[in-house]
């Protein structure tokens, strides 16, 4: 029997009776950025509540990526040009320093606390890198990388992702010559300027999260753990996904004791794959349910993980899945073109 997930103390929703008629009020709030145009960026931000109502519409410019802050209370907005939090009804919207460069940003990642947001800018293949405190929106550092020689691209070129552990910076790319390189950015002891390593070569790394105070490579071998110099640890091969390959890893749930991983259908050339949860303690991962296009995902610690799937919003029950291999899924919503999720904890009315 698996082991039962320990969550704190939130309710799926409370009713109360200020005004005579039953109130609904969510533990937990979701933003989507959806409507995404022919550049592949959205056009709107969609704050909708955890039965898949539609709380609020805001437009974006350039949506990029939406992720939690460490406090819960704000979603943080990347678009192109630049960064904000908002509150969980995408309003508000309260920007992240001025990196020192004009950004042209394509991709964020946070440290496992979520209080460092990391974001690569891309410009006429220019490649710069800008670290942020996620709750005071300062800049901490920003760093021209070496030039990017790109391979050709093809179905399976290695993607670019970025990982936070501190305030160190990790960039893994497509190798020229096949696989990925790896680049390093930190400020050294005693510093102030960041110092950025040279391309490491290692083998191909289809994403990154940090998680049980490491950082997790997806890799053609299994989900690894890197070194200190970046690179996979083949000793280090979480068994409870097998030696399998992986394409998209996310990390959360109460006290970031949930790690998902999945395949892509299409690389895989099949219609769905499995999208697999562990709890960090199973012996072996359980599988959610198989799903093809996965856009992305989210585990806030209300026990549930909710998914977008092509045009689906999609919630499962993790606690009950776990403990008992009952999923309860649930189709929340259809959206138009979704492209990224995350959660947020809404105000409540007292």
């Amino acid at each position: 029997m698996r082991r039962l997930l320990l969550l704190p103390v939130l309710t799926t929703a409370l009713l109360t009776a200020c005004t005579g008629t039953e109130e609904v009020q969510y533990a937990v709030q979701l933003n989507v950025l959806t409507n995404v145009d022919t550049s592949g960026r959205a056009a709107q931000l969609r704050a909708l509540n955890t039965d898949g109502g539609s709380v609020n519409t805001v437009p974006v410019t350039g949506g990029v990526q939406v992720l939690p802050v460490s406090g819960s209370r704000r979603v943080i907005s990347v678009r192109v040009d630049g960064a904000e939090t908002r509150t969980p009804q995408g309003e508000d919207p309260q920007p992240f320093a001025d990196p020192g460069f004009t950004p042209c940003y394509t991709r964020a990642a946070q440290d496992a606390a979520r209080t460092r947001l990391l974001l690569l800018s891309e410009c006429s293949g220019v490649q710069r890198a800008a670290l942020f405190s996620s709750d005071t929106r300062a800049l901490i550092w920003s760093a021209l990388l070496p030039t990017y020689l790109p391979p050709v691209t093809t179905s399976d070129t290695p993607p670019t992702r970025l990982a936070v552990q501190g305030d160190v910076g990790l960039i893994s790319r497509a190798r020229l010559n096949g696989g990925s390189e790896i680049i390093r950015v930190a400020i050294p002891g005693g510093t102030s300027a960041p110092e950025v390593s040279a391309p490491l070569a290692i083998p191909a790394v289809f994403d990154l999260v940090p998680y049980g105070g490491r950082v997790l490579a997806a890799t053609a071998t299994g989900i690894q753990a890197l070194t200190s110099s970046g690179e996979p640890d083949s000793a280090t091969t979480l068994s409870a996904f097998g030696a399998a390959r992986y394409d998209r890893l996310w990390a959360g749930g109460a006290n970031n004791t949930l790690l998902a991983a999945w395949r892509s259908n299409v690389l895989a050339a099949t219609s769905d794959s499995p999208l697999r949860l562990w709890d960090g303690a199973a012996t072996t991962a359980a599988t959610v349910a198989t799903l093809a296009d996965i856009r992305d995902l989210t585990l806030p610690s209300d026990g549930k993980a909710y998914v977008l799937a092509g045009s689906a919003l999609n919630r499962y029950d993790v606690t009950l899945g776990l403990s008992t291999g009952n999923w309860a899924p649930r189709t929340l919503a259809s959206l138009t073109a979704p492209l990224s999720i995350a959660w947020t904890v809404p105000v409540t009315t007292p």
